[in-house]
């Protein structure tokens, strides 16, 4: 898979209350409103849960990262569907065989709300 300047990647998904548990047991992040549900059922998604969204394209294109960046606008919930876009801004060879990269994203939920948006940049070995 190669990767070009001007390229856009984007993916969506939800998050499970499960993964949510999950996090919540791994990260130590136990906010009243991670564990329990509001009037409707659903569970508020941590940000840094939320944040592995536009992460999905450092694992995908074997990114390492050394900067990134987010603000996150809005809540997530366990029945949202986040749609993630990620532009690609700067992707160039360097001399040591490596690439660097930056890249901007926005991820809106199933309303077209954003609900987080940010940067990164690193290098692909």
């Amino acid at each position: 898979m190669s990767l070009n300047k001007g390229d856009v990647i984007t993916f969506e998904r939800s998050f499970t209350e499960e993964e949510v548990e999950l996090f919540t047991k791994v990260s130590g992040d136990e906010g009243s409103h991670h564990v329990t549900p509001d009037e409707k059922g659903r569970l508020v998604v941590q940000g840094l849960l939320t944040a592995t969204l536009p992460t999905k394209v450092g694992g995908d294109y074997n990114v390492l990262a050394r900067n990134m960046n987010f603000e996150f606008l809005r809540p997530v919930f366990t029945d949202d569907t986040i749609k993630c876009d990620v532009k690609i801004e700067k992707y160039e060879k360097q001399k040591n065989n490596r690439t660097a990269i930056m890249a901007t994203f926005t991820c809106k939920n199933q309303n077209e709300i954003e609900v987080l948006k940010g940067d990164f940049s690193g290098v692909i070995l």
